[in-house]
């Protein structure tokens, strides 16, 4: 069995974020991490492979930097990873995004691909389904159980207060909670042989099914009015108090918005 784990490198949210003047993150001047339902997807594609002996092979699209998550993986237990970077690429929305890591995907065989729900630094939860449409292969989102029975899978999928049990026919696409397992740690061992292996990176030139139109900036139908690293409330002018007034200040706000 063929396993393709798409992963992404994401701000570390606890450093701070930094944004270009065209509202896009500045990736290259940030703390980064695996994101979390990734790395969870990583994990249950790593357990497959240690009960069915699959060949678990790992995709990123991003900056040159981006290798990291995907030695990373390697280290975790990953046979492969695969690097889809191009300045052409950047910026790229989730329409952009999953057009384009979807052409990767077709250089590859697969059985089975695994995304996360969604990332911290977008929340939109699109680009695995959008993925699995661009392949026209079948989609479950929010598993939190996945098991192999014959050329099929089992997922359980979240929903509300219970799960649905759906049973999918190969190749198909399953999008990961972060709450499906623990990830593993990486070994010793395994960080030492995830430097000193070759990293495949793919640009723009190797993504044949691909239209330039859908790619990038350029080509993302989302646009972006304003972006901001804080929140700020401007409702509330600020105020200079001596300290006993400023106590009853913020007690009668707290009153006055039912908080005490």
């Amino acid at each position: 069995m063929k396993i393709v784990v798409c992963i992404k490198q994401v701000p570390d949210t606890k450093g701070g974020v930094k944004f270009n003047p065209d509202g896009t993150l500045d990736r290259g001047a940030m703390l980064a991490i695996m994101n979390p339902d990734d790395k969870a997807g990583l994990e249950a594609a790593l357990r497959l492979k240690d009960e069915y002996g699959a060949e678990v092979t790992v995709v990123t699209m991003g900056l040159p930097k981006a290798d990291e998550v995907l030695r990373e993986a390697l280290a975790m237990g990953a046979d492969k990873g695969i690097l889809v970077t191009d300045r052409v690429l950047g910026g790229a929305d989730t329409w952009a995004t999953s057009s384009t890591i979807a052409a990767a995907i077709r250089n590859l065989e697969y059985d089975l691909i695994i995304t996360g729900r969604q990332a911290i630094d977008g929340d939109t939860a699109q680009v695995g389904p959008q993925i699995s449409e661009h392949l026209d292969i079948p989609v479950v989102s929010y598993a939190q159980d996945i098991k192999i029975d014959g050329d099929y899978v089992i997922v359980q999928r979240q929903f509300d207060d219970r799960y649905h049990v759906l049973k999918v026919k190969m190749p198909c696409l399953i999008t990961a909670l972060s709450e499906l397992n623990e990830p593993r740690y990486m070994t010793p061992g395994g960080i030492f042989d995830a430097y000193d292996a070759e990293i495949t990176v793919w640009g723009r030139n190797d993504l044949k099914d691909l239209d330039d139109a859908n790619i990038g900036l350029a080509g993302s139908p989302t646009k972006i009015a304003k972006a901001s690293d804080k929140v700020r409330n401007a409702t509330n002018p600020p105020v200079t108090l001596d300290a006993g007034e400023a106590v009853t200040y913020i007690m009668d706000k707290l009153t006055e918005r039912h908080i005490i």
